[in-house]
């Protein structure tokens, strides 16, 4: 099997993130026992995400993460490696890290999880489905809990991020 290829894009202190953001994609992958493609996660800030929603959502609003599975629609989808794009908003991980008072890497971790799940065909539409979707979140955010503290000490220092209020 090809080794699977997780990119990062990110404004340059970000890049640090890399390696633990690839550990925790493996991670969910392994716990759903899928196989893995191709898969980008890129670090944007609200407007890009609020343009993302509304684009391809019809939802004027920024969110926290957006998944995009590239083939989603095939009928053999489920056995096909995981393949897509996730794009967070690092404006909401600073500002729901100080919400549920965790660190902004704990918060990264849990929204690369939860796309990752979402690539990997899980939904949370339905109230049976948040339960299932929130308790694999769960249990894969207790198995990466030392990428999660490698996310904390690759943080970029100072306050705020680069991508928050419109800077590039």
């Amino acid at each position: 099997m090809r080794p699977m290829a997780v990119s990062l894009a990110a404004p340059a202190g970000y890049r640090r993130l890399a390696v633990p953001l690839r550990g925790i994609v493996r991670a969910v992958l392994a716990r759903e026992q899928r196989r893995a493609g191709e898969i980008a996660i890129v670090l944007v800030g609200d407007e890009a995400l609020r343009e993302l929603n509304r684009r391809w959502r019809r939802i004027d609003r920024a969110t926290d993460v957006i998944s995009f599975a590239y083939d989603e629609h095939e009928p053999d989808a489920a056995t096909r490696p995981v393949a897509g794009d996730l794009v967070v908003s690092m404006d909401r991980v600073e500002a729901q890290a100080r919400r549920f008072r965790v660190t902004r890497g704990a918060e990264l971790a849990r929204l690369v999880v939860h796309g990752t799940l979402h690539l990997c065909g899980h939904d949370h539409a339905q109230a049976g489905e948040r339960r299932v979707m929130r308790a694999r979140e769960d249990t894969t955010l207790r198995g990466v809990r030392a990428l999660v503290k490698r996310l904390d000490a690759a943080w970029p220092a100072g306050p705020g991020t680069p991508l928050a209020k419109g800077r590039r």
